[in-house]
């Protein structure tokens, strides 16, 4: 099975979105540098930045997203974003009425299942989770491997949690990496295995 890995650019206060669902400064790296990060040229990284994210998201399969995620994006159209092969939704609700049943994504009721769908579709690569409640859910339930986070400098108060609703403390090994773009900070850590 591939690494689980629970992902998203984050305040320095530990929020990925305000009160309102809006990113605010959170994602101006990705549009800030010179070196394009995808073939569509709208995002434009550092170096620095590229040779660090690049890599991560070409090894992605399958990304695991609540429903408010899901439906904040209109359900990226029904394509998953940044080349991503799969989505996997977790939700109570059924799909949305007219739904494309071809489009790549996975409407599943719970993180267990999401993380069972998710790897059967990802093989050996990697599913990403989604920070914010459920990947929270995700990470108290024990099946993340790895946290990265992009932190950029800003304090927001507070908003949408990065570990969601998430109230136990848990250790992380590393950092395993700690790189410093353009106006971000990308970090990785192992999930340390509780005895």
């Amino acid at each position: 099975m591939g690494t689980v890995v629970m992902y998203s650019s984050v305040s320095v206060d530990g929020f990925i979105a305000g009160e309102d669902d809006q990113p605010g400064p959170l994602f101006d790296w990705l549009v800030s540098g010179d070196v394009p990060l995808d073939e569509s040229g709208a995002l434009t990284v550092s170096q620095t930045s590229f040779d660090y994210t690049r890599p991560y998201w070409d090894a992605i399969a399958v990304t695991i997203v609540g429903r408010h995620v899901f439906d904040l994006t209109d359900g990226w159209d029904g394509q998953p974003p940044s080349g991503v092969d799969h989505v996997v939704v977790v939700t109570h609700r059924p799909e949305p009425e007219g739904w494309d049943p071809a489009a790549p994504f996975v409407f599943v009721d719970g993180v267990e299942a999401a993380v069972t769908a998710a790897q059967e579709l990802a093989g050996d690569r990697i599913v990403e989770v989604a920070a914010g409640d459920v990947g929270g859910q995700v990470f108290a339930a024990g099946l993340v491997d790895e946290v990265r986070m992009d932190v950029v400098p800003v304090v927001f108060g507070s908003g949408k949690r990065y570990f969601g609703a998430l109230d136990v403390q848990h250790l992380l090994d590393g950092p395993e990496a700690v790189v410093q773009g353009s106006g971000v900070l990308h970090l990785r850590y192992r999930v340390r295995i509780s005895n």
